[in-house]
């Protein structure tokens, strides 16, 4: 009796680790997704706190794909070899080490400066135009030998590093901790722990957009600065939320999810085991003999499984177009927030908010519906290819309605109109000043905006002509203003002119149009996904899902985010101009081609990968996957799905759920 009792302890105590590590496990989901959704909505933030262009913000982006690609190959191999929960532990550790080195920046710089005409220039006005006809005297832009240029900040170098490091500490996470579910659930219980699991998945990016829009709307040196002096507002584009605080968050999660995984075993029993503990004790040594064979199998046939990826032409094909759609959608992801802000007038809090509201829970749903329907109707593979086609080449379709959900540029005088407020040819050069200013000494470099009476914004009260100021602060009120033709009193106030109730309407139907784009497209995902399993034979599929991983983030992920940022930068109208005449990042972007390059790169990479999914469904036709070949000859196609198939439904969502809600999130 006390033999049982013994066995029946040691039996609970092991089902209360797996618990403990299901737990664990999800914590980690939660944590590193948390880290990457808040990440990527700080882009726009990071890139005006450095000064950088958007290219160079890009890089910092890509630096996490570089970091993970370090170890993706080490770790999908010969993870199993080691103490699995430790290695996590040590993923969660690195990647907290990264977010605090990200951080770090803030605390080594000055205090961050915007341009500005007025501050540090009330007492002498010397920001106004002129007054009783006497020119005010004022610096001139150029430098001087009073100017001591200093060297440009590298520190956004910092984030980079941290990016990278972030990256490699993710990497071990999900397979390892995936495949340690798998070796010690029950087979049955094994897609009800993962699902838990997924969930934080999901949970992560929603924490991580809220975090992000809380953050985006605080002001960097809060707690240094009096707020109250700031002549700047977080829709304005020199503002720089507490980027860094956020990001100190996000450090600390990862820290304190690091810390159980040290205390879990490296094996444990299988759950739900009824055999005594001698047989589960030689159940382990088999299950690591096994595994080791495993490994030395993969490293001995590695280059035969090579070959026999490369000669398969559904899984190149495939490959290509995930490559290519990877490209139209990583680009889509990561700029979202600027498009928002640049189009419709937003502010970066505003817009990561509202895409995270409109976006996420339609992909979330969509991966659940995907996989429900491919489960309930037994849908085969050849079906699956031509469900995923259909579906993704609708949302295509409806994608393109994105391109009558416009607004126009902002109108600037000098920039995007003349001081008439008549819309002025881009791509003569702007004509800054005009009669009404050009007595007046103005900074023609200088982005302080102003939005005059007449709904017509200028580059500063200088160049608008005023003479006079009432107020401190948001609530200056700018009076005498020449250049602005009103009836009555010319005046004008800080920021630029709000873009009207008509683009805010456009910016609702945009948002709603991509939650049925997202949902649509997320439907198809999981369908298009089990055709990559399924085209590959079984003792490839570890190979062929790590070869597919790394070539996405080789050829998407990591140059993506670099060309369409210069391609972005290539749209600027005007550059921060900083006392010395350096540049920095862009304070205006000319919305039209702004909006061509957003919407219709990713438009024509999407398009161009249909070419390779029709041979995929030609091919499709006439041959049979590796997982289809029988001894009895050609099943009917409702008789094709399997128990196996069943398991390659699980496998599709887990992996799916990582490699593209978690890299877009």
């Amino acid at each position: 009796m006390g033999e049982t009792e013994k066995i029946e302890t040691h039996r609970i105590r092991c089902f209360s680790k797996l618990k403990m590590f299901l737990l664990a496990i999800t914590c980690a989901f939660i944590s590193k997704t948390l880290s990457g959704s808040y990440m990527n909505s700080m882009l726009t933030q990071i890139e005006r706190q450095f000064n950088i262009p958007t290219s160079l913000v890009g890089f910092i982006n890509g630096s996490f794909e570089i970091g993970n690609l370090f170890l993706i190959i080490f770790v999908s191999y010969f993870g199993t070899k080691f103490h699995r929960p430790r290695m996590i532990g040590v993923g969660c550790a690195v990647m907290g080490l990264g977010c605090f080195l990200q951080s770090l920046p803030h605390f080594l710089m000055d205090r961050y400066e915007y341009e500005s005409t007025v501050l540090g220039n009330l007492s002498s006005n010397s920001f106004l135009c002129n007054e009783n006809g006497t020119q005010i005297f004022r610096p001139t832009e150029d430098p001087s030998a009073e100017c001591v240029k200093e060297v440009k900040s590298l520190m956004w170098v910092y984030v980079l590093v941290g990016n990278m490091i972030r990256g490699i500490g993710e990497t071990p996470i999900m397979p390892l901790g995936i495949s340690y579910i798998e070796d010690f659930a029950k087979s049955e219980n094994s897609p009800l722990y993962i699902g838990f699991v997924e969930t934080g998945a999901i949970i992560g990016p929603l924490f991580g957009l809220l975090l992000a829009s809380f953050c985006a709307n605080v002001y960097v040196d809060i707690g240094s600065v009096n707020t109250d002096e700031l002549t700047i507002t977080p829709i304005d584009t020199r503002w720089v939320g507490a980027w860094w605080f956020g990001i100190l968050i996000c450090a600390g999660v990862n820290v304190l999810t690091a810390i159980p995984f040290f205390f879990l075993p490296k094996t444990l029993a299988k759950e739900g085991s009824k055999d005594d503990a001698d047989i589960v004790k030689n159940d382990n040594e088999e299950k690591q003999k096994e595994v080791k064979k495993e490994n030395d199998g993969i490293t001995k046939d590695f280059l035969p499984f090579m070959k026999s990826l490369f000669s398969n032409p559904v899984y190149m094909l495939f490959m290509l177009i995930s490559v290519v759609q990877f490209n139209a959608f990583i680009n889509m992801m990561f700029f979202m927030p600027k498009y928002v802000e640049q189009q419709y007038g937003k502010s970066t809090s505003e817009a990561i908010f509202l895409i995270g509201i409109y976006n996420l829970p339609p992909i979330c749903i969509g991966y659940i519906f995907g996989g429900l329907m491919m489960k309930k109707f037994k849908i085969t593979v050849k079906q699956a290819a031509h469900i995923a086609c259909y579906l993704s080449f609708i949302d295509f379709l409806l994608y393109f309605s994105c391109f009558f959900m416009v607004c126009d540029n902002s109108s600037v005088a000098g920039i995007t109109t003349d001081y008439k407020g008549m819309q002025q040819d881009l791509h003569i050069g702007n004509a800054i000043l005009d009669n009404c200013n050009m007595d007046c000494n103005c900074p023609t470099k200088t982005w302080d905006p102003v939005c005059g009476s007449n709904g017509l914004s200028y580059m500063s009260a200088c160049l608008a002509g005023c003479e006079t100021f009432v107020g401190t602060g948001l609530n200056m009120v700018f009076h005498n203003c020449s250049c602005i033709q009103t009836l009555g009193n010319s005046s004008a106030v800080l920021g630029l002119c709000d873009k009207g109730h008509d683009c805010s309407m456009m910016l609702q139907y945009f948002l709603i149009l991509s939650s049925v784009s997202c949902f649509i497209y997320s439907l198809s995902a999981i369908p298009g996904y089990m055709v990559l399993l399924r085209c590959i034979k079984p003792e490839e599929k570890s190979l062929g899902v790590g070869l597919h991983a790394f070539s996405t983030r080789v050829f998407a992920g990591i140059p993506a985010p670099i060309y369409f940022g210069a391609l972005m930068d290539s749209t600027c109208l005007h550059w921060a101009t900083f006392k010395c005449g350096e540049s920095g990042a862009c304070r205006i972007y000319e919305s039209t081609n702004f909006r061509y390059l957003y919407l219709g790169l990713p438009a024509a990479l999407r398009g161009l990968s249909y070419i390779p999914a029709v041979f995929i469904l030609i091919i499709l036709r006439k041959y049979r996957l590796p997982g289809e070949n029988t001894t009895s000859g050609t099943l009917p196609a409702e008789a094709k799905v399997t128990g196996n198939e069943d398991q390659e439904m699980d496998q599709t969502c887990k992996v799916l759920n990582n490699n593209v809600l978690n890299t877009k999130m």
